[in-house]
Parts: C-alpha cells; sequence; structure tokens
C-alpha cells in the first residue's frame, strides 16, 4: 500500500500521461495511442502480481495493433490500488531487476479502475459489455471460497449474500454468475474466463466452483456455464515481491516524477494457457506466452517445484531468522534441503510430457539466489493452509502411493506449523497471516503433544482429506514438529543429515 507521503504528492509531479512525455530515454512507455484501443479484457483482482505478469503480455499486444484488448481493473476489496493509479490515468512502472541491474518500463494496458464495493454495478456493467470477451483472475487462493473438501463453502457469509443479492455481488463467484445472466439476456455470448492463480487444474476447479454456486441460484444457469461457457486452464510464473517506500523513492529519482504504485520484479516471465477462447484472443504466443492443449503438466511443475520450494523457503526461512528468499537460500541447510525436496517431488511429475526438470530446477536456482528483489519470506508464508494442499501434500500423497522416500515434503508442513506457532513469540505477531488464523491460533495455544496437534491442523484445512495415506502423512509430519519444538530447524535438519550453520 502507498504511503501517506506518497498519496500527498501532488498530481503535477505523478507518472501520467502527460508527464510520462518527458521521461528519460532509458525509460520504456508504451508506443501506441491509449485513446485508441478498446477494453476487452476484465480482470479481477488487480495486485501486483497481475499488473507485472499479464498487464504486461497485454501491453505488448496492444503495442503490435491489437488495440481491442485493453484490461478493465477491477478491486474486489481495497481502493487502494484504484487510487493510486487513478491520477496516473492508470500508468505504473515496471521494475524489472536483476543483480545490481534495473530496467524500468510503464505499462499503460489497464485503461480503467473499478472498485466493486464502491460500484458493483460498474463492474457487472463492465462484465456485461459485449466488448468483454475474456474474464482473467489473480484474486489469491481463499478468494474462491472453498470448503475443506475442495466444493464451494455454500455457507460463507459472502456467498450467502450473493445468493440473496444477485444484484449486489461480493464474490467473484457472485460477478460472474450475474454478469453471465445478463449477457444471456441480452443475446450477448458469454465471456471466456481465465483463472491465473495457484490452483490445481484452476479452470476446472473455477469452472466446478462457479457451477456450484450458481446451482444455489438456479438450475439453468449451471447447465448455461457448465456446457457453454469456456474455462481454459493456464500456469502463471514471476516473482513479485511487494513493493517498499524505498522502491518508490529510487524509481521516482530515476523517472523524474512520483510513482505511488510501481512493481518489482524479476527478468524472468512464464505464461502457459489452453487454447479455448470460443470469443477469441490477443495473440499472445508472439510474446512469449505458450499456447497449449493441456496446461496439466507445466502446471503439476511449477506448482511442486517453484511453489513448494517457496513455501519451505519461507518457513523454514523464518524459523531459522533469514528475511528474504535470497538470505534463505543462501543458508547452506536450506539450499541442500531444496535440492532433495525437489529430488523427492520429481518422481511425482507426469511422464513423457516433455518436461525438463533439470533445466527447470536450475533455473530455480538462480532466480531463488536474485539479491535484488528482497522478496519477503513472509509475503510467502501468507496463506498456507490454502497453498500447501497442491504445493506440498499432493506431492506427498503421490510418493506415498508409489512407496518412494517421503521425509523433506512433511518438513514444510511442519514448518509452517512451527512458524505459525511462532508468531508473537520468537516471530513478530501478525507476521503473516492466514485465513485460518483465528482457529489455528486457539489450537496451537493448546501446546497439545505433537501428534495431536498434526491431525488437529489436519483436521482444520481438510488436508489429504478421504485419503488412505492421511494417517501415515499425521505421524511424519508430527516427528519433525517434535525436532523443531525442541530446537528449530537445527535438529530438524540434523535428522535428515543436513549440518546446519547453527551447529
Amino acid at each position: 500500500m502507498p504511503s501517506d507521503q506518497t498519496s500527498r504528492t501532488t498530481t503535477s509531479r505523478r507518472l501520467s500521461g502527460k508527464t510520462m512525455l518527458a521521461l528519460p530515454a532509458s525509460v520504456a512507455t508504451p508506443s501506441y495511442d491509449r485513446n485508441q484501443v478498446v477494453p476487452g479484457i476484465v480482470h479481477l483482482g488487480v495486485g501486483a502480481f497481475h499488473r507485472a505478469h499479464q498487464a504486461a503480455y497485454v501491453d505488448d499486444c496492444l503495442a503490435a495493433g491489437e488495440t481491442g484488448w485493453s484490461i478493465t481493473g477491477v478491486s474486489l476489496r481495497s481502493a487502494d490500488t484504484r487510487d493510486a493509479l487513478a491520477p496516473q490515468d492508470g500508468l505504473y512502472t515496471l521494475a524489472i531487476r536483476s543483480g545490481g541491474e534495473e530496467k524500468l518500463r510503464v505499462i499503460g494496458s489497464i485503461g480503467a479502475m473499478l472498485v466493486a464495493p464502491e460500484d458493483p454495478g460498474a463492474v457487472l456493467a463492465a462484465l456485461a459489455d459485449p466488448n468483454t470477451r475474456i474474464v482473467t483472475l489473480t484474486i489469491t487462493e481463499k478468494a474462491y471460497l472453498r470448503a475443506a473438501g475442495g466444493g464451494l463453502d455454500a455457507a460463507h457469509p459472502d456467498i450467502v449474500h450473493d445468493l440473496a443479492n444477485p444484484q449486489m455481488p461480493k464474490t467473484a463467484h457472485g460477478f460472474l454468475a450475474e454478469a453471465l445472466v445478463r449477457r444471456r439476456a441480452a443475446g450477448t455470448p458469454p465471456f471466456t474466463v481465465l483463472c491465473c492463480d495457484n490452483l490445481p487444474a484452476n479452470g476446472a476447479t473455477l469452472h466446478r466452483l462457479l457451477a456450484e454456486f450458481a446451482g444455489l441460484r438456479d438450475a439453468k444457469l449451471a447447465k448455461h456455464i457448465a456446457d457453454e461457457v469456456a474455462f481454459p486452464s493456464s500456469m502463471v510464473d514471476r516473482i513479485v515481491p511487494a513493493t517498499t517506500d524505498a522502491d518508490r523513492t529510487r524509481i521516482a529519482v530515476e523517472l523524474g516524477v512520483q510513482d505511488a504504485w510501481p512493481v518489482m520484479t524479476e527478468p524472468f516471465c512464464q505464461w502457459v494457457v489452453e487454447d479455448n477462447f470460443p470469443g477469441g484472443r490477443p495473440a499472445w504466443e508472439k510474446f512469449g506466452v505458450t499456447m497449449v492443449d493441456d496446461v496439466r503438466p507445466f502446471e503439476d511443475m511449477k506448482l511442486r517445484l517453484l511453489n513448494g520450494s517457496h513455501s519451505a523457503i519461507a518457513y523454514l526461512g523464518l524459523l531459522s531468522g533469514h528475511a528474504t528468499v535470497d538470505r534463505a537460500f543462501a543458508d547452506p541447510a536450506i539450499r541442500q534441503f531444496v535440492d532433495r525436496l525437489w529430488a523427492e517431488a520429481i518422481p511425482t511429475l507426469p511422464e513423457g510430457a516433455g518436461l525438463d526438470t533439470g533445466a527447470y530446477t536450475a533455473e530455480l536456482a538462480e532466480r531463488f539466489s536474485n539479491t535484488a528483489l528482497a522478496h519477503r519470506t513472509a509475503q510467502i508464508a501468507n496463506d498456507g493452509s490454502q497453498k500447501l494442499p497442491q504445493r506440498i501434500i499432493a506431492s506427498a500423497i503421490e510418493c506415498l502411493k508409489a512407496g518412494t522416500e517421503l521425509v523433506h515434503l512433511t518438513l514444510v508442513v511442519a514448518a509452517w506449523i512451527a512458524a505459525c506457532t511462532a508468531r508473537g513469540k520468537t516471530l513478530p505477531e501478525g507476521h503473516f497471516t492466514d485465513p485460518l488464523d483465528a482457529a489455528l491460533t486457539a489450537l496451537l495455544s493448546e501446546q497439545l503433544p505433537a501428534n495431536e496437534t498434526v491431525a488437529a491442523v489436519f483436521d482444520l484445512a481438510g488436508f489429504a482429506k478421504d485419503h488412505a495415506e492421511r494417517q501415515t502423512l499425521i505421524e511424519l509430519v508430527a516427528v519433525h514438529l517434535v525436532h523443531l519444538r525442541r530446537d528449530g530447524p537445527t535438529l530438524a535438519f540434523a535428522a535428515l543429515g543436513i549440518q546446519s550453520e547453527q551447529t
């Protein structure tokens, strides 16, 4: 969130369509006339990741003359992004950092910003507009409102509200369903829904959840969504650390004007998308997007190797006193652990899909070592109860089924429990958050034996629910938790034959 000092900056000194014309030549700026583009995409969840990833790809398409794909951004909760970008005509700086180098690029693909709680009618109007042919989402895993079993949490207060008030929705499900109702009534073809969050089979998962939601409204709507709306799955990958006031100050010096909310990122960027867009799409493949028939192998590799190791680095890094990914990854014990974690997870990936896991993990190691990003372990640690099932638990279950080695994956789950317990003690209170925080805090404060703690956490989070391997997983995680409780990561690493710096 921009600082108060940034928000007080006068408009005349802010980045805007007018001041952009005088930026230094080293700063890349949109080469197209933003007044001539037409909105064709509505994006739900305009956070830093979207602005570093999909918005940059769309910016490339607009520059190539595909003028029908400008983005209307929608914040489902906070007005922060709109308030930062509106005085800047929707423009912002993308800072691509590696080592001692930083390249600045101004992105112009977001043509309008809406805040759903302020004006849900305007959001519905944008979604129902015939020009809108694609709706993309980066709303984070928790915003899909899944119950512990994976289905829609029909009892969630926001879901209950949306079913009772379809004209004034709060959730992505409510907005998508009502917009599709309006489009159908007007004879407008449905838009394609492109999920860009880290969910397993994200398109199919959202398709199922939205059909469940629609079924609670109207059986005909549910059938329309199930049969006639396209939900291609996708895999996204780019590291995007939180922007700091120091970043804003540095970029303001480079630009000569203030940017209230620039975005920091790395050079690497990947997007793999299933090619199913009945209403058309930008020619993303011209700018590095991989269009495929089936995204699952790429998704599994990313979730289990990148996201899984990111979670490991976050929780073990926090417990070891490391504030950023590069510092944690430079810790020889954590580095050795991550290598072993990859070796454990790689056999769970699909064979014959053309995945080069050796090259992929080598590239990950280079990315994790990027000292310029200062990607905070606390940022990655958020929402563990929502992330670990697809990042870690899925791999662990596959290992148990195959009878392969399984000791490193389970330490990640134990480290998450230990890191949650450490908040307000060795870690600051509220250092990272989770949707289950209230219940987790109450449970962990009981200081139950490790086995009982892990079993209760599995029940609460729905980990490995209905899997025959569940009890074995609980026992393996509990062994690690005993070690972490006694002497932190030092003893946990030692039990795996890894020597810690702290020994």
